[in-house]
């Protein structure tokens, strides 16, 4: 694969490997890996800007499904058009969905072998020091004058006393609209062209009607897998952490497709390994036929993995080729300014959450603080700082 970026004589093998060097250190969630993608990908490599970054975060913020993957693969879709972005996401979500269907046959063990996870008990304190630097320095970028930084407090306030997943959709688009009504600035709403490409929304909406209609007609395990995953993929905003209640609700409480310990297993061992947290589906389809056959059990965790993301590819497919028209309308570059602010927000706010449910106690908080310093001094990669945290969760 010798194919050149656009002006560029790098080729895609270097810019996927650049993107698989991304994925292992995407801990933590969409808010940790802003930190990731800006050091890989904006200091050292220089394929976008830090600002076009923010709108592009600012822009899968508004799109439901895996923000991070979204962004992501309109960072390959800008770099080298659609056949580039699709691979950009297999590179990025790909290792992880395996480990992730690897991981469902192993609760069995873990429980005969009594093999505790503690191991994984300080990834939690990391991830919040990686949010840590990630909100300061998207707040550095977004706040520029009394406005913002309220949009800021008011995404961050808003979000922690209520979780719920419309509260991010609604949070950001209050944030737009302020901005838009606060600017002084007259013909707002310049026209533009506009081309969509409306066969990528044509094939969300098959999917979404077709499989809704198969899992009613057949009651087909794997097609129902694929309809439940589907549907988590384009109802949930906010990125993994926001679609886990809603996974444990239906799948535990509802259907008792497995245990509660069986899935808390699985939210532990997925904070443990880089990569999307979405990733989390493959383990939770591959567990929900596990009565099964072995190899059903694989193509569980397949519908559940390709189910997921596949909702959040077609949209920022159909998005994105509109998004370099749609930035020049003057409204709206107004107000993405307060998207990006509240956005700031839910980043800063992540930390105080996961801090929250990580515990204050001194070795937790002695991981975050030397987290933090290890990344804002940039002496030792992410993937390595990982390595480190996993070695005293192990032997301490």
């Amino acid at each position: 694969m010798q194919q050149t970026l656009k002006n560029s004589s790098i080729t895609w093998k270097t810019f996927l490997t650049d993107i698989f060097i991304c994925s292992l250190g995407a801990f933590g969630g969409p808010e940790a890996h802003y930190s990731v993608l800006t050091d890989q990908l904006v200091t050292k490599k220089r394929y976008l800007t830090e600002e076009e970054l923010v709108e592009l975060i600012a822009l899968c913020s508004f799109l439901p499904g895996p923000s991070s993957t979204q962004t992501i693969v309109a960072i390959g879709h800008k770099t080298g058009g659609p056949l580039l972005a699709f691979l950009t996401m297999l590179v990025w979500a790909f290792p992880a969905l395996v480990i992730m269907t690897i991981l469902s046959f192993l609760y069995q063990f873990l429980d005969m072998q009594d093999i505790s996870t503690d191991i994984l008990r300080y990834i939690g304190p990391m991830a919040v020091g990686f949010i840590i630097v990630a909100s300061y320095r998207i707040g550095k970028k977004v706040i520029k004058d009394k406005l913002t930084l309220g949009l800021l407090v008011f995404g961050a306030v808003t979000t922690y006393f209520i979780r719920d997943p419309w509260i991010f959709p609604l949070v950001l688009t209050t944030g737009g609209l302020v901005s838009v009504f606060a600017s002084k600035e007259k013909q707002l709403w310049n026209r533009v062209a506009l081309k969509p490409p409306y066969g990528y929304l044509a094939l969300f909406l098959f999917f979404t009607g077709g499989s809704l209609i198969l899992a009613t007609v057949f009651q087909n395990e794997l097609i129902q897998i694929f309809e439940r995953f589907y549907r988590y993929g384009y109802l949930v905003f906010g990125g993994g952490q926001v679609v886990i209640p809603v996974m444990y609700s239906e799948l535990v409480e509802v259907n008792q497709l497995m245990s509660s310990q069986e899935f808390l297993t699985g939210y532990g061992l997925v904070q443990g390994i880089p990569g999307p947290m979405f990733s989390f589906s493959a383990y939770a389809g591959g567990l929900s036929v596990q009565a099964d056959s072995a190899f059903l059990q694989v193509l569980g965790a397949v519908a559940g993995g390709i189910g997921i993301f596949l909702p959040g590819l077609l949209l920022i497919y159909f998005v994105y080729p509109m998004w370099a028209s749609i930035k020049n309308i003057k409204g709206f570059k107004i107000a993405l300014k307060g998207v990006a602010a509240v956005a700031g927000g839910l980043i800063a706010i992540a930390a105080v959450l996961l801090t929250q449910q990580s515990g204050l106690s001194w070795d937790n908080l002695l991981i975050t603080i030397t987290t933090v310093l290890l990344l804002i001094t940039r002496k030792i990669p992410a993937p390595i700082i990982v390595l480190i945290v996993l070695s005293i969760g192990f032997f301490f």
